[in-house]
């Protein structure tokens, strides 16, 4: 793993599955501080190696509090020690009776009491004088010291990684020795036996398939690196030569292997396999600061999840949602699709006539991850117009493409059947012919001229993009002027009707408190009880707000969206009829001790959920993109099956199109809830909405408020407690206290702590959209990418302290509590 953008990262133990807790393990005497050992000598429980420059150490270690023993590598000087590597993995020694000896056979020994074999290595011949040396590397080797070729390794570690792949080791495989080096994650952070979080180099040397770097979970592929193709990959720059690293990746008729290695011997990092958040992660070591920081991690993105788009389907990061059908293709199933469930994938608009191969033509497609090797059939000695005709020629081919795109087009790759885990890259991506019937190929009959845009969704996405484009003539249109060209189409109640329903406003029909005015409880003539939301002469919603409130709820239809019944507008009185929700406020029981009792956890989840949906209905399927800017507890109310709908439209501003920002000088909202870059220069988009989603998420799980929550020994805020704790690997204790006891699914709080703290980083451009949030919390089997360190860390960096002096216009924020 490659990658340019290094986060934050502390030391954790959610990382000490490989970084177990500090433990001095040189032992006193013995060998001291030597690399090496023969025949004659051992090694016992308290003595150690030690390279030559004094990095590795080798011996006998234990993980966390348990007494059990291990015989591993680990890192010398490093505080928080980090084990590279260990040799009885799933077969620790109980007691400190372990030997570590050469047997008759030259062999390295592992035992237990000075008789039981627990682990020994397997070398290729008897040798009379071996040697057992830790290379300054971290590599232990055993050779045979008559040998003059001092690298001519009988044994080495390298060839059996665990779980952390260190430069200059291989992954991959040794056609000679019979070898495929893979790494295995660790169960957790005191087992180091192999879970089944794994990352391996597979091909198929008979149809000449590039190899292609795979991690799997379980049986389940969850990403793939791409075919090689020379130096690189197709859609991972990373994987090129940089200021700190060199890559190589290595397939010849001996060798098949993926290796890196430093261009500075002070930088130390590692690749390492971290079972708890199903992701690769390469660490590099902040001496400054004796901790490891996260450099990069596979998966990077959503479209870096295998598959993520189906068959024929294409990921696009930035693109909403993010899986587009391939031009010429449509979803398999339009119910799914709608639903953010890809998994089908897309099916060709007009079947492929095989009678006929000359009716049939190529699409070409620019900067393309290459669809899994796996369906492929390479031919290196073929260029790339016998490659098409090969392809013209087999009914069942259905893509082309150079096979070494650094030798200047060589080579040639088909694919057969569906076009699997493609997307497409902003740069090291590479050119995909895919095959097209004639009625696809436009005018000429023949291939066609390159192509970058993608078919979207279509259906009812298209017909609202349309009646937008309709209604808006030209660029110079504001605002305002569509508000007032609106027909409200919404029921008018005279004053008297409501005064009538609210005991004229009686207090004790008061029922809350927001920014621009109270909220009075009603019943009508009828029996029907309504929410009135009375707006105070000296608010500051005025008649654009109201209308703006008006225009937008009107028109929206969905569950997780409050219903507007009506509106009175007479004299100073301005107000709006809402239907009533029994249950008030979700803040109204979070964050009171006794009624949060009332939320037991499926509520709670059932909530976030709904809230979720209801956020993606604005963003992207209702007539027109709808940013709130005000999403929070106090703005999501609960019906009488605490069914939650998000309410207060006023701040709520329209896009058409395909925009999905703005930026104001007036910024309006709630502190603690807004996003980092709304806050400091007034940029507000979907993802802004996102951000204030994963702060309520958060609240919703520790019943904390995020604007009065403080960890005063760490000086922590909500967002920086709860990424605090999931470094640690203890999400857990985030839970509301009166959680803590109950019997609820943890793998679903996890998952929502996670997807919360995806929600707050401090990028937008790292946060998830809505669609990608609804299909990771409705997946129990979807792998979720690892947070960088969230916005608002510590008190800081609170919202209530960033400062607002680029803004050119006045600022605007309610009230820090409910509204």
């Amino acid at each position: 793993m490659g990658g340019t953008n290094p986060s934050d990262l502390s030391e954790s133990r959610s990382e000490r599955h490989l970084l177990a807790p500090p433990q001095h393990l040189a032992g006193p005497g013995g060998l001291g501080h030597v690399d090496s050992f023969g025949p004659l000598q051992s090694i016992r429980d308290g003595t150690t190696l030690v390279s030559k420059n004094g990095m590795f150490e080798f011996g006998f270690f234990s993980l966390g509090s348990s007494k059990k023993r291990y015989v591993g590598i680990w890192y010398t000087n490093i505080p928080v020690q980090t084990v590279v590597w260990v040799a009885n993995r799933c077969d620790p020694i109980n007691d400190s009776s372990g030997l570590l000896t050469i047997n008759g056979t030259g062999n390295l020994v592992l035992l237990y009491q000075n008789k039981s074999v627990i682990w020994s290595t397997n070398l290729p011949k008897h040798v009379k004088k071996p040697l057992v040396q830790i290379l300054d590397s971290g590599n232990l080797v055993v050779r045979d010291e008559e040998d003059v070729n001092l690298e001519a390794y009988l044994w080495e570690s390298f060839d059996y990684p665990s779980n952390t792949f260190l430069a200059g080791m291989k992954s991959g495989w040794d056609f000679r020795k019979g070898l495929n080096r893979q790494l295995s994650a660790w169960r957790n952070w005191d087992d180091p036996c192999p879970a089944d979080f794994t990352l391996a180099i597979e091909f198929d040397a008979e149809r000449q398939a590039s190899p292609e770097s795979y991690i799997w979970k379980g049986g389940k592929k969850i990403h793939r690196s791409a075919p090689w193709n020379g130096p690189g990959t197709s859609g991972v720059p990373e994987l090129r030569p940089n200021q700190l690293f060199n890559y190589y990746l290595v397939y010849n008729e001996y060798e098949a292997y993926y290796m890196f290695d430093t261009r500075n011997n002070s930088v130390i990092t590692i690749i390492v396999m971290n079972q708890t958040t199903s992701t690769g992660q390469r660490l590099t070591w902040i001496e400054a600061e004796k901790r490891w920081q996260l450099y990069t991690s596979k998966p990077r993105d959503l479209c870096d999840y295998y598959g993520l788009c189906g068959g024929n389907g294409n990921c696009i990061i930035g693109e909403n949602p993010v899986c587009q059908c391939l031009k010429g293709f449509k979803p398999k199933s339009e119910e799914k699709w709608n639903l953010m469930d890809w998994s089908d994938g897309c099916k060709r608009n007009t079947p492929l006539d095989c009678k006929d191969k000359n009716k049939d033509g190529f699409v070409k497609f620019l900067d393309f991850k290459m669809p899994d090797a796996a369906y492929s059939i390479g031919n290196r000695s073929m260029n790339l117009k016998e490659c098409r005709e090969k392809c013209l020629s087999n009914c069942s081919c259905m893509a082309y493409a150079n096979s070494d795109i650094e030798g200047k087009g060589s080579g040639c790759i088909m694919w057969f059947g569906d076009l699997i885990d493609i997307r497409k890259v902003s740069s090291g991506g590479q050119v995909l012919y895919v095959r097209m019937p004639a009625s696809e190929l436009g005018e000429s009959g023949s291939m066609v001229r390159a192509v970058i845009v993608v078919a979207g969704i279509g259906g009812v996405s298209g017909m609202l993009l349309l009646g937008y484009f309709s209604r808006t003539t030209s660029k110079d249109r504001n605002r305002k002027t569509r508000v007032e060209e609106e027909k409200l189409e919404l029921p008018s109640f005279d004053l008297s009707t409501i005064i009538t329903a609210t005991n004229n406003f009686s207090s004790n029909n008061k029922v809350g408190q927001g920014g621009f005015g109270p909220v009075y409880k009603g019943r009508l003539a009828d029996g029907q009880e309504i929410a009135v939301k009375r707006l105070s002469i000296s608010s500051g919603q005025g008649i654009e707000e109201l209308k703006n409130e008006l225009i937008l709820i009107a028109k929206l239809q969905h569950r997780n969206l409050v219903k507007l019944i009506g509106c009175c507008i007479q004299g100073e009185e301005k107000l709006l009829v809402y239907e009533y929700m029994p249950n008030k406020s979700l803040d109204f029981f979070i964050f009171d001790e006794n009624k949060a009792k009332l939320l037991e956890w499926g509520k709670r989840f059932k909530i976030i959920c709904g809230i979720a949906r209801g956020l993606l209905y604005l963003h992207q399927d209702s007539r027109l993109r709808i940013i709130h800017r005000d999403l929070k507890t106090s703005n999501v109310l609960l019906d009488h099956e605490m069914n939650p709908k998000i309410s207060d439209f006023g701040l709520a501003r329209t896009f058409g199109g395909d925009q999905i920002e703005g930026k104001t000088n007036r910024v309006v909202g709630t502190y603690g809830y807004m996003a980092p870059e709304y806050v400091s220069n007034g940029r507000f988009s979907i993802k802004s909405d996102v951000f204030s989603f994963g702060m309520t998420v958060l609240e919703i799980v520790s019943g904390k408020r995020c604007t009065s929550f403080s960890r005063q020994k760490e000086d922590l805020t909500l967002t920086g407690y709860a990424w605090t704790l999931m470094q640690q690997g203890m999400a857990t204790e985030l839970r509301d206290s009166c959680l803590r006891d109950s019997d609820h699914n943890l793998l679903e709080v996890l998952r929502c702590i996670h997807v919360g703290l995806l929600c707050v980083q401090q990028r937008a451009a790292d946060r998830p959209s809505m669609s990608s949030v609804v299909v990771m919390l409705s997946s129990d089997c979807h792998v979720l990418p690892y947070p960088n360190r969230p916005a608002y860390f510590m008190e800081t960096e609170s919202p209530q302290r960033c400062p607002t002096s680029n803004l050119t216009g006045p600022v605007s924020v309610s009230d820090v509590e409910a509204r």
